[in-house]
């Protein structure tokens, strides 16, 4: 059996979840012998990490109030960054495939959904000779699985396009209190999200 991505290669695993046959180079193992290809892969980890991300949050407001207060934004940032770093480890999108099975979850969860859209720019810009899309809905399905009638959820990110930093990608409504995640080319940049009262 040859592999998916790579027809010339020999395939040794295939992908627990949507069954794809994979080379070495396209197998990931999330966990001891249980083997995906990179989008499932990833599927997994951003589920994974937007649940821990929650059960972080109440702890750290549970058992560390005190320490919360004095630290404030410094605490909330490393708390997000680590997350953060799990969850762009494992962003890595093979196009034209549909979303696996528990990706409605990830449609759900706000910031999930944003490193996965973060993913999809990057991997267009690897295609496209470093350009980057005019809107959002272009990267769908050949760079961001979802359907037609999924649309909807791109409505939630703010995106621009930008001459020096390549793009700005953040979510149109944060919480207030809540730090409002900014990603570009550059990085990952933090803005406190606006008071009610205040302007944007």
């Amino acid at each position: 059996m040859q592999c998916k991505y790579h027809p010339q290669r020999q395939a040794v695993h295939s992908c627990n979840s949507c069954g794809a046959p994979l080379c070495p180079e396209c197998t990931e193992e999330v966990k001891a012998k249980e083997y995906y290809c990179f989008q499932c892969a990833m599927f997994q980890t951003v589920s994974g990490a937007g649940t821990t991300l929650k059960d972080k949050k109440t702890q750290l407001d549970e058992k560390k109030e005190k320490k919360r207060k004095k630290w404030g934004a410094f605490q909330y940032f490393l708390m997000i960054s680590s997350s953060i770093v799990v969850v762009m480890g494992a962003v890595i999108l093979f196009g034209s495939q549909s979303a696996p099975p528990g990706s409605a979850g990830i449609l759900q969860n706000d910031r999930a959904f944003l490193f996965l859209v973060d993913s999809a720019l990057k991997r267009y810009a690897h295609y496209k000779d470093n350009n980057y899309p005019d809107q959002l809905n272009v990267l769908v399905p050949s760079f961001l699985p979802l359907k037609k009638s999924d649309l909807i959820f791109l409505e939630r990110l703010s995106y621009q396009k930008d001459p020096q930093e390549g793009y700005f990608l953040s979510l149109s409504n944060v919480k207030p209190g809540e730090m409002k995640i900014i990603l570009s080319t550059k990085g990952i940049k933090y803005q406190p999200a606006a008071n009610p009262g205040q302007g944007a």
